[in-house]
């Protein structure tokens, strides 16, 4: 009599198709397919600073967002191993960011960063009146204006905010994402016309606006990440710089570049979510570009949202306009000479600083 195997049977098959399904899904998991396992979610929130804007090669999702794999976010989730969901988009307030960003957030959200409320100081604002000559522009009108909106306005704000993220994701790790110092205290850019007080000034306002939000952090039990001393030595204007100084197109100006998130926001925020990883930066870098197509057919999903977002933009000078003709006029200054121009400007600013003591 000869024996039979015991899986030629009908319910054997069964049984080992079922086994085959299971390791199946096993692998899913592991390769962070469709399923993804419990504790990798993370959800990458807030504005410009966190999209990418300024590494100048953006994910194709049909929104002007500007999302980079070479942000922060995918780099962060590329070397610890977590599933993105990339909605920080370039422009973002802190109202967009609750109208068009947090329903991403869900009870199983395990991780979520953020960067958001330098729009609503108007930095791109205040950017494109201080790089103007001094004859021509109030900086420090500007700067003022914003300072008060960051002390009366932001942290109120900030707070509600960050409420709703707690009550959308009430597990989640929620780490906060401050704003570098732009400046080193010269202005190398042949077209803009920055001065040392002005530099010093716009520093001062970042440390204000990231000393606000390190408050409102602490208040909500976040976790606060400052970049500013990481970016030291690394300036516009520096021999190596991490920031985009004036820059063709203007979008990507004072805006961190592919070594701003790499080398200095990559580096500081990963520490922050408490994971080991086993990718060097290379490789991390390299799984991020990769995940360039999934990214997008993501984010596409909300591009609709996206779209009511409008980007805040630095607008470089332009001497051209009946503005600033007429405020040449008034300065004595000879449009057609750089000398006058920049003579002109030295003066005016110095008037400025004196008005301030």
């Amino acid at each position: 009599m000869k024996s039979r195997s015991v899986m030629s049977s009908p319910r054997s098959r069964a049984l080992r198709a079922g086994l085959t399904a299971l390791i199946g899904l096993g692998a899913t998991l592991s390769l962070g397919g469709p399923a993804t396992a419990a504790g990798t979610t993370y959800v990458a929130l807030g504005d410009s600073y966190s999209s990418g804007t300024g590494t100048r090669t953006y994910i194709s999702d049909g929104t002007t967002c500007q999302r980079s794999v070479y942000a922060y976010p995918a780099l962060d989730a590329s070397a610890l191993g977590l599933a993105l969901n990339f909605r920080a988009c370039s422009g973002a307030r802190i109202a967009d960011v609750t109208n068009t960003q947090l329903s991403a957030l869900t009870s199983t959200t395990a991780y979520v960063t953020i960067s958001v409320g330098g729009n609503d100081a108007g930095f791109a604002s205040v950017l494109t009146t201080c790089a103007q000559p001094s004859w021509a522009s109030n900086c420090n009108g500007a700067i003022d204006t914003a300072q008060s909106t960051i002390t009366s306005t932001i942290p109120g704000r900030l707070a509600t905010l960050y409420s709703s993220i707690r009550a959308k994701a009430p597990s989640a790790r929620v780490i906060v994402v401050g704003y570098p110092r732009i400046f080193n205290g010269e202005d190398c850019n042949a077209f803009t016309w920055f001065s040392p007080t002005e530099e010093s000034r716009l520093n001062a306002t970042a440390d204000l606006l990231n000393a606000r939000t390190a408050t409102a952090a602490a208040n909500a039990g976040f976790t606060f990440v400052n970049p500013t001393s990481r970016f030291v030595g690394h300036a516009v204007c520096d021999s190596v710089e991490w920031l985009n100084g004036l820059s063709n197109p203007t979008s990507e100006s004072y805006h961190p570049s592919i070594a701003g998130h790499r080398d200095g926001y990559a580096v500081v925020t990963k520490p922050a979510f408490g994971l080991t990883s086993t990718l060097s930066a290379a490789n991390a870098e390299a799984k991020a570009v990769a995940s360039a197509d999934s990214l997008a057919r993501d984010a596409r999903r909300y591009a609709a949202v996206d779209r009511a977002i409008t980007p805040e933009r630095f607008v470089a000078p332009d001497l051209t306009t009946p503005e600033v003709r007429a405020a040449a006029a008034r300065a004595g200054v000879d449009l057609s000479s750089r000398a006058s121009i920049d003579a002109a400007d030295r003066i005016y600013a110095a008037r400025q600083d004196a008005a301030r003591r």
